[in-house]
């Protein structure tokens, strides 16, 4: 019996060498393979947008990935502010049950209980979930866009997060203490 494998590293590729000269944003191998990447480019020729066949060639496909990333990342901070909008607005939801009880000199007091809940099987907690599941995936659409370490679309993204921030954070419930001497 042969217990002789023959064994092939396919996991490696050969060193590049040189620099984008393609402009595409890849570093080509002597080889002929291409390599992602690494270091933050202006191109806007042959850069592969989070699918295979989404592929910027041209100045005015990079302007409009650029504008549909800056509003993916505006759309991403209303979202998370939303959310919170709508948990806050549903925990709003404040039931007052009033019951008599007895007093200790034979009197009748009433006795209020606050009641704030939420069920898990209700409308508001499906659609605080499926408002989730698209914010995860609007934050891996964003990070996988970043990843492509063209600086047209970086900046896109940092902007759209910035001009959504400034939008949708001034509407964010925050609690001052008044007591707080601290600043």
């Amino acid at each position: 019996m042969d217990m002789h494998h023959d064994h092939h590293d396919h996991g490696t590729m050969a060193p590049p060498t040189g620099t984008d000269s393609h402009g595409d944003g890849a570093v080509h191998s002597a080889g002929g393979m291409m390599m992602m990447q690494m270091t933050f480019y202006f191109g806007y020729t042959n850069v592969e947008l989070l699918f295979a066949g989404l592929v910027i060639n041209t100045p005015g496909e990079m302007a409009g990935a650029c504008i549909g990333c800056f509003l993916l990342a505006v759309l991403y901070e209303g979202l998370k502010i939303g959310r919170e909008f709508l948990l806050r607005r549903n925990q709003v939801n404040v039931r007052y049950n009033s019951m008599p009880v007895p007093g200790a000199d034979g009197t009748m007091l009433m006795e209020t209980h606050k009641t704030v809940g939420q069920r898990m099987l209700s409308l508001s907690h499906l659609l605080q979930t499926v408002l989730h599941i698209i914010q995860v995936m609007v934050s891996y659409f964003l990070m996988l866009v970043f990843m492509t370490y063209n600086a047209y679309l970086c900046i896109a993204v940092a902007a759209g997060a910035g001009v959504g921030y400034f939008l949708f954070s001034w509407k964010k419930a925050v609690v001052v203490d008044i007591t707080e001497h601290c600043h």
